[in-house]
């Protein structure tokens, strides 16, 4: 069975892997290690290119991936493309997880508190 590899600044949710052991048929939930993911969560925005700094997390796919392993993608936009091209040469299959946005308002001491919801809807393929 594929193991799904995460690149992502959170946790996923118990529906998120009870979604993916289903649709994805996954059996394993593959998380950066602690210091990829800070890496991960904090890409410098200063960077003109972000060749050099992908390196580590390449090299961690090459380590860990195999053929036909899903890899979640969702961050830095420049970041996530390069990686979903990567992930397709080396055989992995790039997806991100779609979610229905509930928006809540009240108003509280004269000013208006708006309140976002996020829903797991479903995991899509790039």
């Amino acid at each position: 069975m594929p193991a799904l590899h995460l690149f992502f600044s959170h946790r996923l949710t118990p529906e998120q892997e009870q979604d993916a052991k289903e649709s994805l048929k996954v059996d394993r939930f593959i998380y950066l290690p602690e210091d990829l993911q800070q890496l991960f969560s904090n890409i410098p925005p200063h960077l003109e290119d972000l060749s050099e700094y992908m390196k580590p997390f390449i090299e961690h796919l090459l380590q860990n991936a195999k053929v036909g392993d899903f890899v979640l993608i969702q961050g830095d936009f420049g970041f996530c493309y390069k990686l979903v091209q990567a992930s397709f040469t080396l055989g992995l299959i790039p997806i991100y997880a779609t979610t229905q946005r509930q928006t809540m308002e009240r108003v509280e001491n004269g000013e208006v508190i708006k309140v976002s919801t996020f829903r797991h809807i479903r995991f899509r393929r790039y």
